[in-house]
């Protein structure tokens, strides 16, 4: 089958090369050390650019690179990050081994990498707006959260240097749309990151790919582990598709002559 043209590129350099775009989600969260250094490091080994990750503050107001708003899934540590020093989160180890990692480090240990972070708690934005001027790694990044009002604060706060995805109010806008019904889609997010299912409604399809990319938005689903729905997805000319299942995809997009990391 083939697939749909796809929009023109998003005028930032976080969109600056080939889609469609393969996105480590937690560094590879099937390997079992998500959010990790050593994830990452994988990941990159891989040959992948495009590395996924969350951010929460600690009560010190250090940034840390963790999924959960407590330690206790992944860690041998307990308790909401945010009411535990930097002291005490840098203690545990995630899986037994690994500690956690903040951000500011992580994008110092990989250079080359760009990361589409999805701020978990209105309190880490302030500071993840921080690292990201004190590294002048503006041109690295996408942001995106569940919040619409937070991914509103981080463009107000941000401007133009910040790439950003569409909050939840603005998907359903564009699904809306793209049934040709009325809907809010904000003109500043430059990609819709989705899943292609929302509880019982089929999100992304056809129809939703075509609406996006006539408003110049690219379109990357998470999180898809599945060979067959990654080559199905791809059909559909999606732009970016996030998988804990990092080789994988790198063997389906090696498949089609698209893997480009």
């Amino acid at each position: 089958m083939t697939a749909p043209a796809t929009p023109p590129r998003p005028a930032h350099p976080f969109f600056d090369h080939p889609a469609p775009l393969a996105f480590a989600h937690r560094g590879g969260a099937a390997a079992g050390l998500e959010n990790t250094h050593a994830a990452f490091a994988r990941a990159v080994e891989l040959g992948y650019r495009y590395l996924e990750t969350d951010v929460h503050v600690t009560a010190d107001g250090r940034l840390v690179a963790f999924h959960d708003a407590t330690l206790d899934r992944v860690t041998d540590g307990s308790g909401p990050i945010a009411s535990l020093s930097w002291a005490e989160v840098s203690r545990v180890r995630v899986g037994g081994s690994e500690p956690v990692p903040l951000f500011a480090d992580l994008l110092r240990a990989f250079p080359g990498a760009r990361w589409n972070i999805d701020v978990k708690a209105d309190a880490a934005l302030p500071p993840l707006l921080e690292v990201l001027d004190a590294a002048d790694a503006w041109d690295r990044v996408c942001v995106g959260a569940f919040s619409e009002a937070r991914v509103a604060r981080a463009r107000a706060l941000a401007g133009r240097r910040l790439a950003t995805s569409l909050g939840t109010r603005g998907v359903l806008g564009l699904r809306l749309r793209s049934y040709r019904l009325p809907g809010s889609v904000s003109r500043s997010a430059l990609c819709a990151q989705v899943p292609v299912r929302h509880g019982g409604v089929r999100v992304v399809d056809r129809a939703f790919v075509r609406h996006a990319h006539a408003r110049g938005l690219q379109v990357h689903v998470w999180t898809v582990n599945d060979p067959a729905r990654m080559r199905a997805l791809l059909d559909l000319g999606v732009d970016g598709i996030m998988t804990d299942h990092i080789e994988t995809l790198r063997t389906v997009l090696a498949e089609r002559g698209a893997w480009s990391g």
